[in-house]
């Protein structure tokens, strides 16, 4: 894997202080810092509302043997304001508790959202969401699965998913990308990244359960 090579790391800034503003189903937090300047010196004292939405799991599920993703539909609160809808088409997804490996919360959510057994998981590389104002970090896989025999709804009642599970063949798959039918980022970035690098991945042998 190929990073450029940066002039600052995590030494050089400093962090002054920070407190809490809000907590309910999420948390916000105000954080006063200031960090090294390119052209020298240390920038003034910085102070940002930051959303401490915490780390998270992204997976999408292929089926290598019919050659189709499985992918998920359900109402998301962000999006109430999308001109065409608020159901939005996914992949699976899910947060990580304190503790947890994204490894095993990736066969999880794959389960309790679309009723997949993953029997083989690649990593892909992980982004940050959006941090000039959250902290919160997606770790991304691809898990291969068989669909053969997919459920048409899923999600857990205690946490009111209300989810559809949609078997999207390839040529689908590229319609959406070109149209704008996918409209959220994790989903993009790992459907684009499974495309560009699929040839380079062994999916003949989906047969054996792994990390």
């Amino acid at each position: 894997m190929i990073f450029l090579k940066k002039q600052f790391g995590p030494n050089d800034v400093e962090v002054l202080g920070h407190e809490p503003l809000f907590e309910g189903f999420f948390r916000m937090e105000k954080y006063r810092y200031r960090h090294k300047q390119y052209q020298g010196g240390w920038s003034p004292v910085i102070e940002r509302e930051i959303f401490e939405r915490g780390n998270a799991v992204g997976v999408l599920l292929y089926d290598p043997k019919l050659d189709r993703f499985v992918m998920i539909e359900q109402c998301r609160p962000g999006a109430l304001k999308d001109k065409h809808s608020p159901w939005l088409l996914e992949i699976v997804a899910g947060m990580v508790e304190k503790g947890e490996d994204p490894h095993e919360v990736a066969h999880r959510e794959a389960l309790e959202e679309s009723h997949c057994t993953i029997n083989k998981l690649f990593e892909m590389p992980g982004y940050w969401v959006s941090p000039g104002g959250t902290t919160e970090y997606v770790d991304l896989f691809l898990g291969l699965v068989d669909s053969s025999n997919l459920v048409d709804y899923a999600g857990l009642d205690d946490e009111h998913e209300d989810i559809k599970v949609l078997a999207v063949t390839r040529q689908e798959m590229l319609q959406l990308l070109a149209n704008g039918g996918i409209s959220n980022a994790m989903a993009l970035i790992a459907i684009q990244w499974f495309l560009l690098n699929e040839q380079q991945l062994d999916l003949a042998d989906n047969c054996s359960q792994g990390k």
